[in-house]
């Protein structure tokens, strides 16, 4: 099990050099692109004056292994109500991510919130899925021991009997730390939230048939809302209602108990079709 916390703590090099070392315990086909995207949210977040982030967006540009990676951090435009970051990740010279940041201070504005929950139980009511499987049945990657589930909608037997909806609705606490006072570690869950609901959406209408691919994200983009300061679990909703030419895109909500939304996002995967055997 890993911490997101401790596994995203940043080495300081100097002159907006830092470095992290990724961590096993967050293996999806390798690292797992949310996780390498939350370093680099808190290397933007280390360099800035500002209280929290406003909008990340990134490139997925290589598959990194478990070990270092260097992290640099440039301003595009500075401000004193907000600031624009880019943020290249490397390993052995080799590109990971890029990424750009908007960090903001306090500010005031216009407020409205007309935002409308999905109506699906609570995470009080739901049992989790160590609750759900086998006493001995282990989790598909090490990534899911870093978090308490509670799916919603969760069938026993997988693969299905035929196509489901392309969505994605689970109930998650990280684990062994579920929230974190530091805003930028705490964004990083959202961070981590956006990114995971693409390949579970997008496979579910063809998982029945089994089919011999897999989908490498292209890129992530994540709006801030509300920082999660507090929120245990939180609702990661994803959908990912077209997939075509070789494409699929998907979007992602973050909600908590009270039907606050607290981050948005989404991006796009390509497909690669599995090696035959």
């Amino acid at each position: 099990m890993g911490d997101l916390g401790q596994d995203t703590a940043l080495n300081v090099c100097g002159d907006g050099h830092y470095q992290a070392t990724l961590s096993a315990d967050w293996e999806i086909w390798g690292p797992m692109g949310g996780y390498v995207a939350a370093c680099a949210l808190r290397a933007g977040g280390a360099t800035t004056e500002h209280l929290r982030p406003a909008a990340f967006s990134c490139h997925y540009l290589g598959v990194a292994r478990f070990g270092p990676i260097d992290l640099r951090v440039e301003t595009r435009r500075g401000g004193r109500t907000a600031t624009s970051r880019r943020v290249e990740v490397t390993q052995d010279d080799r590109a990971i991510l890029d990424a750009m940041l908007w960090s903001v201070g306090e500010t005031e504005g216009l407020e409205h919130d007309e935002t409308v929950a999905p109506h699906v139980p609570g995470p009080e009511e739901l049992a989790s899925m160590g609750e759900l499987l086998p006493a001995d049945a282990q989790p598909p990657y090490p990534f899911w021991r870093n978090l308490d589930a509670k799916p919603i909608g969760f069938e026993t037997e997988w693969p299905p009997s035929g196509p489901r909806p392309p969505t994605w609705q689970e109930w998650l606490r990280f684990l062994p730390t579920a929230s974190f006072e530091d805003p930028w570690v705490d964004a990083a869950r959202c961070v981590i939230l956006v990114d995971l609901p693409s390949w579970p959406a997008a496979h579910r209408p063809h998982a029945w048939r089994q089919p011999p691919f897999t989908a490498p994200t292209l890129d992530l983009h994540v709006a801030f809302h509300q920082p999660p300061t507090g929120q245990e679990w939180l609702l990661c909703d994803g959908a990912a209602p077209l997939s075509t030419r070789g494409l699929f895109g998907w979007t992602a909500r973050v909600w908590s108990p009270a039907a606050r939304l607290h981050a948005s996002g989404g991006g796009q995967c390509l497909y690669r079709r599995l090696p035959s055997g």
